[in-house]
């Protein structure tokens, strides 16, 4: 069986000598077109573009925190604990001595989240603008972005699926020979409906009739999606092996739960308004 072998160089092109990674480059590319979207969301909805541009702001800041050190505590502690100066700088000790460049090597979305909802609060306090209805209008781009950042990885070869024999399957060759899912794909594809599903409802109700109700259901599609495709997904640190749920996955069910409240709360308030 022929299968799709992969062996993209993950550095798109050098600048001063300074790699620029396809990784960097398709984040990018998703927060320029979530902010695009959002942008007109929020006209349509008569809230100010500057406050637009303090979230976009606060959002990547709260996002690169959370995620990085979501990776680097819970996932590599153990290389990260002994070189803490390389959480927060794109470098990395090589063997020999001395630090070289080497590009920003793991995120966990999970974090992320989190640090998100913090730069969120202060957006708020910030502002005077109402937390459910930005939740609203950042669910509806919040799973494009997460497409792109996917999409990063499977340009990286990094978060590999498990051992497959479908036609479709990947030779992560920068990995080993053997055929995978590929999983990164199956996670942008996931997330990429999810938003355009997002948009569907969107066009539908609009942003104020149901407050809450397109947070809820972004946080109980994407993270319900992400628990049923760690399944097809490599363990990332040796201890999962021992685990029946990864870490991913214990992860998601809080979010899903959230995400469950936040519709029950939406129904509530449309009940008692009808």
């Amino acid at each position: 069986m022929m299968f799709i072998r992969w062996n993209v160089e993950p550095i798109a092109f050098t600048v001063l000598g300074i790699p620029i990674m396809y990784y960097s480059l398709l984040f990018i590319a998703g927060t320029v077109l979530s902010v695009w979207i959002l942008k007109w969301i929020y006209e349509r909805n008569g809230m100010p573009w500057e406050h637009l541009q303090v979230l976009v702001m606060l959002s990547l800041v709260g996002l690169f925190i959370g995620a990085r050190l979501g990776h680097c505590l819970i996932y590599d502690y153990a290389y990260y604990g002994g070189h803490p100066l390389e959480i927060f700088l794109p470098i990395r000790e090589l063997p020999g001595g001395g630090y070289g460049f080497s590009g920003y090597q793991g995120m966990a979305s999970h974090g992320g989240a989190v640090g998100w909802i913090v730069a969120l609060v202060i957006y708020s306090r910030i502002t005077g603008e109402k937390v459910i209805r930005t939740l609203d209008a950042v669910a509806l781009v919040l799973p494009l972005a997460a497409c792109f950042i996917r999409l990063g990885n499977l340009v990286n070869s990094e978060i590999v699926g498990v051992g497959a024999n479908v036609p479709w399957a990947f030779v992560f060759e920068r990995v080993d020979t053997l055929p995978r899912h590929p999983a990164q794909l199956y996670e942008a594809i996931a997330y990429l409906a999810i938003f355009g599903v997002n948009m569907l409802l969107y066009r539908r109700i609009g942003l104020q009739r149901y407050p809450g109700v397109l947070w809820g259901w972004m946080l109980v599609t994407v993270f319900s999606a992400r628990f049923l495709l760690e399944f097809l997904k490599e363990r990332q640190v040796p201890f999962e092996e021992r685990m029946l749920l990864d870490f991913g996955q214990m992860l998601s069910i809080p979010f899903i739960l959230t995400g469950i409240l936040f519709l029950l709360f939406a129904w509530r308030v449309s009940y008692r308004n009808s």
